[in-house]
């Protein structure tokens, strides 16, 4: 894939998987520079406590997930839950923000995605965050999330 970079003066063309693109695009190109990190959010869960607290507590499922993440496997229930904390440190821990505000969902090549709504949308707006990153892991009884929220 290429990518045109305007640099003082002039436009290059660097290939993706080129060096001289991982030393001359980073550094100068503007297009590329206008995206910045706002927050970072990373979260652990261990599957079997997740589970029994699920158990124990009916009603948790109806506050915690979409109707659309109810029925999932409770390693992926704690995967979208660790992610859910994610976005919620990725924001700044946003006072009134609601676990169903954090969906993950599939988007069309199956990889996880975050959507927002209510109270973490409008801080998510307030803060420029104009694309999620998230990665999902589970194994070893123990469920991971990791979010990026990009300008």
């Amino acid at each position: 894939m290429d990518y045109l970079c305007e640099e003082v003066g002039r436009t290059r063309r660097y290939r993706l998987d080129s060096t001289a693109w991982r030393v001359a695009f980073l550094p100068t190109c503007t297009a590329y520079a206008a995206r910045v990190i706002v927050g970072i959010g990373v979260d652990v869960v261990d599957v079997a406590r997740f589970e029994a607290a699920l158990n124990r507590t009916p009603k948790l499922r109806a506050r915690l997930f979409t109707d659309a993440e109810r029925t999932l496997p409770p390693a992926s229930l704690a995967a979208r839950f660790a992610a859910k904390e994610a976005v919620a440190k990725a924001l700044g821990a946003p006072a009134g923000m609601s676990h169903l505000e954090a969906e993950v969902v599939r988007d069309d090549n199956g990889r996880p995605a975050v959507r927002v709504t209510g109270r973490a949308a409008d801080v998510a707006r307030d803060l420029g965050v104009a694309r999620w990153h998230v990665s999902l892991s589970h194994d070893g009884g123990v469920a991971m999330a990791y979010v990026i929220a990009e300008s």
